[in-house]
């Protein structure tokens, strides 16, 4: 059975690229899949909700209602892809928070697959986010995010792993273009016609990473039995 991916990307830093990606992320999913959902946990404007509001709800981790909110649809084996954007301010409750629920284990024996996108930093913050996700989350669902418009001097060799993804810089007045909350990822590819020009170069090549990413992430087994149950019924809502 293929699994229902769930990205989560995060950072403890602020200012890393983390919105930038998780909009390329949740663009992607939505034109390769027809369909997708996007959570938007942060304090800071513009963010997610501003880009894609159509497909973005917004969320929290503050009190009891706003973690069931957030976490009952992350359970729903219903073959939607998710994204969350995961504020810096909401980092440490959230992992917190899915360490007491078990969520990983609650996840794969729902047959859906979370994959972390810890957006790298330079500053002993992210450095210890890092160190606190790879006591807790399996080393198959941590992918550590290479903003190269950030760390322009290359990624910390503490999180350089054997799953990383590189996000090419672009430069500053493309950054600037693409920043426009009017801006769509899979609008430009449609619209221009010149597959030479760097942003077109750029947005594919993100989209062709994404695209084997999730491959590989869908094909991911639960590590439950596949046994039909009472459980198993649970988890999975019929489409």
């Amino acid at each position: 059975m293929l699994a229902t991916p769930i990205y989560i990307i995060c950072s403890p830093s602020p200012q890393v690229g983390k919105t930038l990606i998780a909009r390329v992320m949740s663009e992607f999913l939505l034109l390769k899949n027809g369909t997708a959902l996007s959570f938007d946990v942060n304090l800071k404007e513009p963010s997610l909700l501003d880009y894609l509001p159509n497909i973005t709800e917004t969320a929290d981790v503050i009190d009891t209602y706003g973690k069931m909110q957030l976490m009952d649809p992350l359970v729903i084996h219903d073959r939607v892809p998710k994204v969350i954007d995961l504020g810096f301010h909401a980092f440490d409750e959230f992992f917190k928070m899915c360490e007491e629920i078990g969520f990983m284990r609650e996840a794969a024996r729902c047959y859906v697959a979370p994959t972390i996108l810890f957006v790298a930093g330079a500053d002993r913050i992210s450095f210890r986010g890092y160190e606190m996700l790879q006591r807790r989350i399996p080393p198959a669902s941590l992918v550590t995010v290479h903003n190269e418009f950030v760390l322009r001097s290359g990624l910390p060799e503490a999180m350089d792993g054997e799953r990383m993804l590189r996000i090419p810089a672009l430069p500053l007045f493309l950054k600037r273009y693409i920043d426009r909350l009017s801006f769509s990822f899979t609008g430009y590819l449609r619209n221009e016609k010149d597959w030479s020009t760097e942003l077109h170069q750029w947005i594919r090549r993100n989209y062709s990473m994404f695209r084997d990413l999730d491959s590989s992430v869908i094909l991911r087994k639960s590590y439950r039995s596949r046994g039909t149950d009472i459980d198993s019924l649970r988890c999975t809502r019929a489409t």
